[in-house]
């Protein structure tokens, strides 16, 4: 082995080179300097229309100036307002508050520019009291009290515990009220209640000074005290949206600002402007930070996703910073409908793409991409002497229609299926669950009825394979979180205990949810290791907080009609219908981030609001099209795999070298487990036996979750314990690269398939076979200098055989044959 290692470490060295090393190609249209920033082309103001209902209400507005090269200026301080009448309200600075009953319009005069806003005043004689639910709690929220790492944990600190972000007001009041002998709250001189003394400091506080008693905090929780802390004598109405203005900024040089505000529907139809009491978050500090009162901050070069919540809703809004004066030629956009998207997106945070990739790299990639195998010599020398200019897509096509396709694909739902024998489930349920899964890829059958057939399944998990679904899971919560996660791309979770801290996901969403499974019955079958799976038409689940039933409910819908009807049934067509906006895009960004490797949603199974895709618009788009193709994915593969998004070089030039999320250049993947193993076992011409498969099946077809091998194990293969995305893992480690270097893996397959004696066959010379051999590990010849450098290598070996068996391991080792790019 040692003289292996020394014979080939050249030869490790140079095919690895080849594509990670290569310089960086500079930027063709981008520059230091260029034309000052154009002129003004587009004035707005928001919110673009004021409803202000009592004596308490005001709103904040912000103007916003768009230049012709996108980049965004916030432009309130120096805009001219003036209210038509100052007879209905009043401007106090860059808020407007109601005077008398009546319309009038806020104006806004910017250069040449005027936007007329109209504002409705309704009650303003009408001082509603404070409401607990409505006033104090988005106030504890937004002071940080109810967080997880306050008082909102699930102990609380210090010995007061509140519901996490206000999901249980009627258990805070009591809480605040009723709790330590009413030591809280002190009616008698409210202002020494230790609600409000902590909070202002006066005491000593773990959370420290909350805010000041000249703060509109203090004053509405002190009003509250004061009227004798009552609690709401019925349920205000519920916020039914959050809006954000504005909805997008380009911020050009870092220290420039844009001022955020928040405005909360109610359902009720009244609007309220919740900007003093959102809470505002950045998923990127670096790039753009935000402070409690929604000022935006530009720093470093980048993109951040900026976040408001209240009460139950989320929402949120792109901010893209550029350097100042920064010269971007923005290239004509070509290609299908995707390339439009992501060109346009590109063009937004002034990146260019890379080039194309070439010929023997699209085919490798592709190949490996939809079949899980390498390209074979005949398959390489054919479509690099073909001519037609249609090559690549024609290539696609014939790939499409392959079996492994199919394979790579029920193997992909078989993880999220967590198909596995267990205690529970026999060998032969699972091997039976697989190969129906199997046989619906394999005959095209549409996504949305292959879920619809596999929800609404009933009969014996032998005759009716699709009923193993219940079977693998069996408890009713798991079984709702699983389809969400699964098919939705959205985690219920959290929302178990609380509502969701960072999605619009509440409690009673979830156990609502949770309503459609609960009635799914089980009993044993004339064969003791099958079970039969039926609608029982009985059970229901109680909410962990009120102990009430929970209704049927759609996930972001309505309640459900299911009276005398199977639950699971009602569910899956809705599901699989275009009223459930997340299952067709849930699916098509999987799809996206197989043949892209990263997810417009990146995790693919953790869609929400504080996770906002890197394209929005083409994670719709992507979604639309699936509907549009009746759910047949092989259709959307085309899409993908033709564009130039998919085709273009995993080589960074230097306008994008340090984005991971735009797809201005191929990602470099390392090839999943099972998809390996086939690779090395196609290239040495040998065969694997797996349990319950006949020798010489490919990994990809195991059908049993718990049936592995240590070399399995080692590159990531998913245990199928959970329907987590994550489970198959691609992330290189050091234990692989030395099963690689050590194991019979490599060394014992290449003496096992006799590859080498075979190009040596007849009067084939080392040149000849080294050839041959990179083509067959790579889809490329040598380069001149490493041909050079391993035909010498082959020279000092005992044989051409060894020399040629030395660089055929080194090759198996090489990140260029490990990694897909």
């Amino acid at each position: 082995m040692m003289r292996r290692l020394s014979l080939t470490l050249s030869a490790v060295l140079l095919s690895s080179a080849v594509a990670w090393a290569a310089e960086p190609a500079a930027p063709a249209a981008a520059s230091s300097d260029g034309p000052a920033p154009s002129a003004t082309v587009n004035l707005a103001v928001y919110p673009e229309e004021i409803s202000l209902d009592t004596a308490r209400d005001y709103q904040n507005f912000i103007a916003v100036v768009k230049r012709e090269d996108d980049v965004t200026l916030d432009v309130t301080e120096t805009a001219k307002w003036t209210l038509a009448s100052d007879k209905v309200a009043k401007l106090e600075g860059t808020k407007v508050t109601p005077l008398a009953e009546g319309a009038t319009e806020l104006v806004c005069n910017y250069g040449s520019s005027e936007i007329r806003i109209p504002v409705k005043v309704t009650r303003p004689s009408e001082k509603l009291p404070i409401s607990f639910e409505k006033d104090i709690v988005p106030i504890m929220t937004r002071s940080g009290c109810n967080t997880g790492s306050c008082h909102g944990a699930k102990i609380g600190k210090d010995g007061f515990m509140i519901s996490l972000f206000g999901y249980d007001p009627a258990g805070d009041y009591s809480r605040i009220t009723r709790e330590i002998g009413m030591r809280r709250i002190n009616l008698a001189v409210p202002a020494d209640s230790l609600f409000l003394t902590k909070a202002t400091g006066a005491v000593t506080h773990t959370g420290g000074k909350l805010f000041d008693k000249e703060s509109v905090y203090y004053a509405t929780i002190l009003e509250w005290l004061e009227n004798g802390a009552p609690n709401d004598p019925t349920p205000p109405p519920a916020v039914s949206k959050l809006e954000i203005y504005p909805p997008q900024a380009v911020i050009e040089g870092a220290g420039s600002k844009q001022k955020f505000i928040a405005v909360a529907h109610y359902d009720d139809g009244t609007t309220r402007d919740v900007s003093n009491l959102a809470a505002f978050m950045t998923n990127n500090e670096t790039s753009a930070s935000i402070d409690n009162e929604g000022n935006v901050t530009a720093g470093a070069r980048g993109e951040a996703f900026i976040m408001a919540r209240f009460e139950t809703k989320t929402e949120g809004r792109q901010v893209i910073v550029l350097p100042e004066n920064l010269k971007y030629e923005a290239p004509q956009i070509t290609g299908n409908y995707i390339d439009q998207s992501v060109g346009k997106k590109l063009n937004q945070l002034r990146i260019l793409p890379s080039g194309l990739c070439s010929d023997e790299e699209f085919l490798r990639r592709i190949t490996l991409d939809v079949t899980g195998q390498m390209p074979t010599e005949e398959e390489y020398h054919a479509f690099m002497t073909d001519t037609a200019p249609q090559k690549r897509s024609e290539l696609i096509d014939r790939l499409l229609e392959r079996k492994e396709f199919s394979e790579i694909w029920a193997m992909k739902f078989a993880q999220l299926l967590m198909i596995k024998s267990s205690n529970q489930v026999s060998y032969k349920s699972a091997f039976l669950y697989n190969q129906w899964l199997t046989d619906k890829f394999a005959r095209n059958v549409p996504i949305d009825q292959m879920v619809r057939e596999m929800l609404g399944a009933t009969g014996g998990t032998f005759s009716s394979p699709a009923t193993n679904y219940y079977q693998i899971e069996t408890d009713t919560l798991k079984r709702a979180e699983n389809v969400a996660q699964v098919f939705m791309g959205i985690r219920t979770q959290c929302a178990q205990c609380h509502n969701h801290p960072f999605d619009r996901w509440t409690q009673n969403d979830y156990y609502s949810f949770a309503a459609f499974f609960c009635q799914v019955g089980s009993k044993g079958a004339e064969d003791y290791r099958e079970r039969i799976i039926y609608n029982r038409g009985s059970g229901e689940v109680k909410h962990v907080v009120t102990n009430k039933v929970s209704p049927p409910k759609f996930l972001g819908g309505e309640f459900a009609d299911t009276k005398g009807k199977d639950r699971r049934v009602v569910l899956a067509e809705w599901l699989t219908s275009p009223e459930n906006p997340y299952f067709a895009t849930s699916i098509a960004n999987r799809v996206w981030a197989h043949f892209m490797g990263v997810g417009i949603v990146e995790p693919v199974d953790d869609v929400r609001i504080s996770n906002p895709a890197s394209n929005q618009e083409l994670f719709e788009m992507l979604g639309t099209k699936l509907g549009e193709y009746k759910f047949d994915f092989r259709q959307l593969v085309r899409d993908i795999c033709n564009s130039e998004a998919y085709q273009r070089s995993a080589t960074a030039n230097e306008s994008n070298k340090t984005d991971t999320r735009n797809f201005a250049y191929a990602t470099v993947r390392r090839i999943p487990a099972e998809m390996l193993l086939d690779c090395i076992g196609q290239v040495t011409d040998t065969n694997e036996k797996f349990r319950g498969l006949p020798l010489g099946a490919r990994a990809v077809q195991i059908a049993d979750g718990r049936t592995s091998t240590y070399f399995l194990t080692t590159f990531g293969r998913a245990p199928r314990d959970t329907v987590c995305d994550c489970e198959a893992s691609t992330d290189p480690s050091l234990s692989q690269a030395l099963h690689l270097l050590n194991s019979n893996t490599t060394s014992g397959k290449i003496t096992q398939g006799k590859v080498i004696d075979k190009l040596l066959e007849g009067d084939a010379t080392p040149e000849q076979a080294l050839d041959r051999l990179y083509i067959r590990c790579l889809a490329r010849k040598p380069t001149d200098t490493e041909k050079a450098e391993l035909l010498a290598t082959i020279g000092k070996s005992p044989s051409p055989k060894e020399g040629l068996e030395d660089i055929f391991w080194a090759l198996l080792n090489s990140r260029e044959f490990v990694f897909n790019h």
